[in-house]
């Protein structure tokens, strides 16, 4: 024990005599450790996380185009629904889907170029998990009524070219239209903010009770309009024309309505259809400019759904063609229109047209698609220029101009287009006014909308919004250390820091202290 205790001694003698020695620099390293340390946990514990987003494509297959747009969302979801925005739009070039009922074989190099933008702007990580729906609108609803093999061939087409990308798709259909207009309605407010208070992008934060005032939402296409809004009076009259939705953990009961053969293109082939019948082959059109001409295939009248029903026996023409010639005048363009709307009975309290159940109208509505391209085109899309009395005298004053002139004035627009504003103008007003019956008054109601923040107003943002209640959500990334185990270490290297700087001073002003306990 003795030998034990001798030569114990010495080694604590010489460990006393080191520590002594070098005593500032056991400090500085310790000191060092522990900032080291105390850095470490805070840049580690708060280190920005991955962004943890999913996407989804959704294309528009219209009647006259198609449209992809991508979108993304947190994949932690608020109240069971995705927040979702547009990164990306891209319009197909060529004709809507159901213009290939004759042509299949080209349907892939349609969708080449949007498809493969998409696999650029979506990291190729994401690919796999990233779902694709397509919907097709009007124009194919109209097609499978006429011909419901070649609509499916075409949908299988569509399909097939898709499924040869990365992406998860998820299948092409045909929307209702229905389904359409409550879309629609569904990404008018929520890009304005109606949902949830977390998306506004005003300045001020909305009141609660503003974020609850939703906009009615009124889409114009080619072949079909939809009308949508939250009816006063939630007992309606017509149980067919309501839809129900839960969206960021609110319920709502919308009014929509879908009128097939009521898009522009479709009117207008309807307007043409009934002043044929008044005639032998030659229609003298109010609606066109004085000095155009348009030659048409009888074919597009008697063979399409919506014009047919006004064509009278086909033997009745013996010409192939049609001649169409412009005469340009407002009012005689507007009272041929109103002819389309049978207000004639109504079978309900109150009807738009056609013997279709319409609630009064309430609130603010936000006029988008064909609405809204036509009245850009007449430069009456801001809020101060609306009025019915302004829209009327525009049109009065631009169908009175001839082809010539228009055409000089607007060389840079496409023809087909150019040619029909007179037309789509009129036909907007009279929609409005005699389908929809908004007055003089209620006018001021409607905000013509194109994008907001950079999102295009449609009916694709709202179909996404509402699959994402259907897309699981996953749990938030967290940080790597629990918070009590982060706070516990933090406060155990902040104290071994404080004891190592009071030790530091104590050595620095008494020196002789801790060389004395050391000997």
């Amino acid at each position: 024990m003795w030998q034990e205790a001798v030569s114990t001694g010495p080694q604590k003698s010489e460990l006393k005599v080191f520590c002594s020695k070098n005593i500032l620099s056991i400090l500085g390293f310790s000191c060092i450790i522990a900032v080291i340390a105390l850095l470490a946990l805070g840049l580690t514990q708060n280190k920005a996380l991955p962004e943890n987003v999913k996407f989804g494509i959704v294309l528009d297959a219209g009647s006259s185009h198609t449209s992809l747009y991508i979108y993304r969302w947190p994949a932690e979801k608020e109240n069971d629904t995705g927040v979702v925005t547009q990164i990306e739009e891209c319009k197909l070039k060529g004709p809507g889907i159901s213009g290939f009922a004759k042509k299949l074989h080209e349907i892939n190099v349609y969708l080449t170029a949007c498809m493969e933008r998409a696999r650029k702007v979506i990291p190729s990580a994401q690919h796999p998990e990233t779902p694709v729906y397509l919907g097709a609108t009007a124009g194919m609803r109209l097609l499978r009524m006429e011909n419901q093999q070649m609509a499916d061939k075409i949908l299988d087409a569509v399909a097939n070219s898709i499924n040869k990308y990365p992406f998860d798709f998820q299948g092409a259909r045909i929307i209702s239209g229905q389904e359409e207009g409550a879309y629609g309605w569904i990404t008018v407010n929520y890009l304005l903010g109606k949902f949830t208070q977390k998306l506004s992008w005003f300045n001020l934060k909305p009141s609660k009770d503003d974020t609850q005032e939703t906009y009615g939402a009124l889409d114009l296409g080619g072949a079909s309009t939809q009308i949508t809004f939250v009816p006063q009076n939630e007992m309606t009259e017509s149980p067919n024309n309501n839809l129900y939705f839960r969206l960021y953990g609110k319920n709502y009961s919308v009014y929509t309505h879908s009128f097939l053969c009521y898009g522009k293109d479709q009117a207008l082939l309807q307007k043409l259809a009934l002043e044929l019948q008044s005639t032998s082959g030659i229609i003298y059109e109010p609606c066109f400019h004085s000095g155009y001409f348009r030659k048409m295939k009888m074919s597009v009248l008697n063979e399409g759904f919506c014009a047919r029903r006004h064509v009278l026996s086909p033997s009745h023409y013996p010409l192939f063609d049609i001649e169409v010639r412009g005469t340009g005048n407002f009012q005689q363009c507007q009272q041929g229109i109103i002819q389309l709307f049978n207000s004639s009975y109504c079978p309900y309290s109150s009807c738009s047209f056609n013997g279709v159940f319409l609630p009064p109208l309430q609130g603010q509505f936000g006029a988008f698609s064909a609405f809204y391209y036509v009245m850009e085109f007449l430069n009456l899309t801001s809020q101060e220029q609306i009025s019915t009395k302004k829209l009327t005298e525009k049109l009065e004053e631009f169908c009175a101009q001839s082809w010539n002139e228009v055409h000089m004035n607007f060389g840079d627009v496409k023809e087909v287009y150019l040619s029909e504003y007179c037309f789509s103008g009129t036909y907007i007003l009279a929609l409005l006014l005699n389908g929809y019956h908004f007055t003089d008054e209620s006018w001021k109601n409607i905000h013509f909308m194109n994008k907001i923040r950079s999102t295009s107003v449609g009916w694709t943002l709202g179909y996404m919004l509402n699959l994402t209640n259907k897309i699981p959500a996953e749990e938030p990334m967290s940080a790597p250390l629990s918070h009590s185990t982060y706070v516990f270490l933090m406060v155990l290297f902040s104290l071994i820091l404080v004891a190592v700087i009071i030790v530091g001073i104590l050595v620095f002003h008494k020196p002789s202290y801790f060389r004395k306990d050391m000997i």
